[in-house]
């Protein structure tokens, strides 16, 4: 499997506002994937319900970051 981020990839957004913006929505979206894909698997566990909430809520802050990037330009 691909690295989700590597090294270059980071070091890239340090320096690449439009590189990190990219980098920002392509990890949101790839993190709604994976949640919808929990939620279809209706799995009421625990731990799933834990991973779905920690999931939720990290969303919620990359599509903060995304906005308040997109304001300051």
């Amino acid at each position: 499997m691909r690295e989700l981020v590597s090294e270059q990839d980071l070091a890239r957004a340090r320096s690449d506002a439009a590189f990190r913006q990219q980098l920002l929505a392509g990890n949101l979206e790839r993190l709604l994937e994976a949640l919808k894909q929990m939620r279809k698997t209706h799995d009421p566990s625990p731990e799933s319900v834990r991973q779905l909430h920690e999931g939720v809520e990290l969303a919620v802050k990359l599509a903060g970051r995304l906005q308040v990037t997109a304001q300051s330009r």
